[in-house]
């Protein structure tokens, strides 16, 4: 689950890791009423206004509507005109962002509406590094990364300059050790009063990343200033969502609106979704046998448009869901249904199938493979329906070549 910036900083401001003073606006005159508190309590007439998105890339990334405008947009009237004129930028920088479309190398060129901006003080930066906590599954364990390079993508420096990176493992027995902090704000060139204050802003991102099961950290940049503090200019974090459930605090954070709706609604149902950029819609019962159908797509020359599971014991209302899901998608040319009947019957996975036509329709072909518990049941309510382009396989190649050989 991601979180906003505002939100980010938020939880990380409340555990000990300094961050920029800033407020939330969903309206213009909530960003134009952000400011004058914001001067007189950083007694800076510096403003920042960020639009929230789900993506990164904001400050490079353009408007569709107004392609001279960035995600990110530093406010210097205050400098010469006082508060007033800050106001005035501000509201003529809210008119044009919100309700607008945000396009950035992660959001693909159909960008993401900016329904909330932050407002939040100017930093007089001397320089910008780079610092995460990431969760390595291949280890289970959480990795410090920290870089001198910080402001720039970090997949970049990693494919140019790999030796730029520094990293360090979390032993989850002890936590990050004082030693290891200490490294890594050597290694990033904080010294002095910075060095004392790199090690504590490092410490604190390692513990929050422990207490709220995160997938990730990310702070980029992490400025230091010219008067030797360390904060972070940016955030973002992601949380494990198989760990939600120790959190119930942070439910509240989830933003619908920046989700794929299809994945909204397969969470809903209990499903396991994931898009991705085929032709072939795939509905599967259990994470290995999806696995293995999207592979064998593959070796005929197929291209899976998605995964789905709709797990073990799902119901006919499920199944259902399941197919609708499939079906809105624009690019699925052909659909096909894998189930091996354990826990889940084959004979409800065909009233599903059947149930999920009868509401919306059968605009693809769609290839049944059935196998397992009350089988030929299942074949036989299939068969029974009788419906046009509906094919059934006898085996999970016969089912993939079909609805390849079909969609072409």
């Amino acid at each position: 689950m991601k979180i906003h910036e505002y939100q980010a900083k938020e939880l990380l401001g409340a555990r000990g890791v300094s961050v920029p003073q800033g407020r939330l606006a969903t309206t213009v005159e909530e960003a134009v009423a952000a400011v004058r508190p914001l001067v007189e309590a950083t007694g800076n007439a510096v403003v920042v206004v960020k639009s929230q998105i789900h993506a990164g890339g904001r400050g490079k990334g353009r408007f569709l509507e107004h392609p001279d405008l960035g995600g990110v947009n530093v406010v210097l009237d205050g400098l010469k005109g006082g508060v007033e004129a800050a106001e005035a930028a501000v509201r003529s920088l809210a008119e044009r962002m919100l309700g607008s479309t945000l396009v950035t190398v992660q959001t693909g060129p159909q960008g993401k509406q900016v329904n909330r901006l932050y407002v939040e003080q100017g930093i007089d930066i001397e320089r910008e590094l780079y610092l995460s906590v990431v969760l390595d599954r291949s280890t289970g364990r959480n990795i410090v990364m920290a870089s001198t390079e910080g402001g720039t993508e970090i997949e970049e420096v990693a494919a140019e300059r790999p030796d730029a990176i520094s990293r360090e493992t979390i032993d989850p027995a002890v936590g990050l050790l004082p030693f290891q902090a200490h490294a890594l704000s050597w290694r990033l060139g904080l010294r002095g009063e910075a060095a004392k204050a790199g090690r504590r802003f490092i410490a604190a991102l390692a513990q929050t990343s422990v207490e709220l099961d995160t997938d990730m950290v990310e702070i980029n940049p992490l400025v230091v200033t010219k008067g030797g503090a360390v904060m972070a200019l940016d955030a973002k974090v992601s949380f494990d969502k198989n760990a939600l459930f120790r959190h119930p605090q942070l439910a509240p954070l989830r933003d619908l609106s920046e989700e794929d709706a299809a994945e909204v609604t397969a969470t809903e149902y209990g499903l396991s979704f994931i898009k991705l950029d085929g032709t072939i819609g795939c509905l599967v019962n259990g994470a290995g046998l999806a696995m293995a159908t999207m592979d064998t797509i593959k070796e005929v020359g197929g291209e899976p448009a998605n995964f789905l599971d709709v797990g073990g014991g799902a119901t006919t209302e499920n199944v259902t869901a399941a197919f609708e899901i499939i079906t809105r998608d624009p690019s699925v040319r052909g659909i096909f249904v894998n189930i091996f009947g354990g826990i889940m019957k084959c004979d409800t996975i065909a009233n599903g199938v059947l149930q999920a036509v009868h509401n919306v329709g059968l605009q693809v072909p769609l290839v049944v493979r059935l196998e397992g518990t009350n089988v030929e049941l299942g074949k036989r309510i299939i068969e029974d329906a009788g419906l046009p382009g509906l094919v059934v396989a006898g085996s999970m190649r016969e089912g993939a070549e079909r609805i390849v050989e079909l969609t072409r």
